[in-house]
């Protein structure tokens, strides 16, 4: 984006609203163009200076934050909204996210997760401004909530003949020992042959989550055994 994405902060504590304020001085391509310590000062701000994004506390004196939140998705607002709380409880998580919040943050703000949130949020009006019409891999992209997404995106595909469950428990036989073990003893552990094993062994091997080294036997026959990655 050319511009500056506007910024109001919603916060009735004057220290911490100083300390959001510093903070978002020193992140890149954002602006703050309005401070509002009362849910009545932070409307008329919204409906005066129609920022790109509010970052909003939970707990007022007068009021609660997600009333503020509802009153903006029931008006359509555009203003996406951060909010930034001491709240921990699960219930205002949910209704934070019925109400569309861009994300949660708890306090104490620490500069890096503000950063962060930040950063996340310009890339996403960034995808937002650069398509013209959305294919579904554009949606799961710009909702990282989407399971479906996230299970396409995070989870490595498996080469044929080798499966999760297996190769699970292959790790975990890894991880129970601080010595090397051969394709033998670890399809004991697995109740495996140790075909089966070795070929999930070097698997993990190409993955580079394992090291394999040769060694001899008492009959001076090598073998490869395995162990973590150092």
């Amino acid at each position: 984006m050319s511009s500056k994405i506007r910024v109001v902060i919603v916060e009735d504590d004057l220290q911490i609203a100083e300390i959001q304020k510093r903070f978002l001085e020193r992140i890149e391509g954002f602006e703050l163009v309005g401070l509002a310590h009362g849910l009545e000062e932070a409307r008329d701000l919204v409906d005066i200076l129609k920022p790109e994004l509010l970052l909003l506390d939970v707990h007022f004196p007068k009021g609660n934050g997600l009333e503020l939140l509802r009153d903006l998705r029931a008006n359509d607002s555009p203003t996406d909204v951060i909010l930034i709380t001491a709240a921990r409880e699960t219930d205002t998580l949910r209704a934070a996210l019925h109400g569309g919040i861009f994300d949660y943050i708890l306090k104490p703000l620490v500069f890096e997760r503000l950063k962060d949130a930040l950063t996340n949020y310009a890339a996403h009006l960034e995808k937002l401004h650069a398509m013209s019409t959305l294919a579904q891999v554009d949606v799961d992209k710009l909702l990282p909530r989407n399971s479906y997404s996230s299970s396409v995106h995070t989870t490595p595909q498996l080469p044929k003949g080798i499966d999760g469950l297996t190769l699970g428990k292959v790790l975990d036989a890894i991880n129970e020992t601080n010595a090397p073990l051969n394709a033998e003893d670890v399809g004991k552990q697995i109740n495996a042959s140790r075909t089966t094993a070795r070929r999930y062994l070097e698997h993990l091997v190409s993955r580079g989550e394992l090291v394999a080294e040769v060694s001899y036997g008492s009959v001076g026959r090598p073998e490869r055994r395995y162990q973590k990655k150092h």
